[in-house]
């Protein structure tokens, strides 16, 4: 009976001990892996990066922070320069301390319109009719002038002073110039996307939050038209205003203008 039992003490002994090997094995060879494994450094977002940064400015605002990682760790797509996403715009939002990686940007002219905005410049959709717009002749880039006329009252003075009222007039000038056509008008009229509220083509240009203003008091108060500026060495002539007395009155002697102010020959 003893003899048995120390049999049995002595295989449990053994069974334990092996236990403890194979587990002190198993350990080292995971920490013998873990510490010859080869680490590697990519750059992960020092702060948020929002969709729509250019790698331009992740790289100039100090968006970028190199980190020391596992190789098993690294995402696909993950970026060790920020050469590699240069010329891009971020798609997506990459969030502090994340893998910045190639995935998450994309070539600039796939933004579109979007890609094409920065600081305070704004797109604006003008409608218009292909006269106008000068459909089947711009192209994205080219740049346009912006030339109306408009109608308006002024004070006056009647009958020596007396008499009171408001004369209408009619002006004709260039209100802005050298604008960015950021998507030309189609030369298919009345599809959905070319279609507008005042005529049936659009056209996309590119202004400055101010210069919106000015051109949307254009559009809704009076008769306009864009011109194509010259692809190479533009130039502008000095600003003016032209009424009716400046359009009829150009060549004209003393006496002759007078006459078409006045309505009669002054001699």
């Amino acid at each position: 009976m003893a003899y048995r039992v120390r049999n049995i003490v002595i295989a449990v002994m053994l069974a334990l001990l092996a236990a403890l090997m194979t587990t002190y094995y198993v350990t080292s060879y995971k920490q013998s892996v873990q510490k010859n494994e080869d680490e590697v450094t990519v750059l992960v977002a020092a702060r948020d990066i929002p969709a729509g940064t250019s790698a331009e400015a992740v790289a100039s605002q100090g968006l970028l922070t190199r980190q020391k990682i596992e190789r098993r760790q690294i995402v696909p797509g993950a970026i060790t320069s920020a050469a590699q996403i240069e010329g891009l715009v971020a798609t997506q939002g990459v969030f502090a301390g994340e893998q910045v990686t190639t995935r998450r940007f994309s070539p600039l002219e796939q933004q579109g319109v979007r890609g094409q905005l920065t600081g305070n410049m704004r797109a604006l959709q003008v409608p218009g009719d292909g006269n106008q717009l000068l459909a089947g002749i711009l192209k994205a880039g080219d740049r346009v002038d912006v030339v109306t006329v408009l109608r308006y009252k002024v004070s006056d003075v009647a009958n020596g002073g007396e008499l009171p009222g408001d004369v209408e007039r009619t002006a004709s000038r260039i209100v802005l110039r050298d604008l960015e056509v950021l998507r030309a008008p189609s030369t298919t009229a009345g599809t959905k996307l070319t279609t507008g509220s005042n005529g049936s083509h659009a056209v996309v240009l590119a202004v400055s939050d101010s210069q919106a203003q000015k051109l949307f008091f254009v559009l809704r108060g009076g008769e306009w038209s864009l011109q194509l500026r010259p692809v190479v060495d533009a130039a502008d002539s000095p600003e003016s205003v032209e009424t009716i007395e400046s359009v009829l009155g150009d060549g004209l002697g003393p006496n002759q203008f007078r006459q078409l102010y006045a309505g009669k020959d002054v001699r």
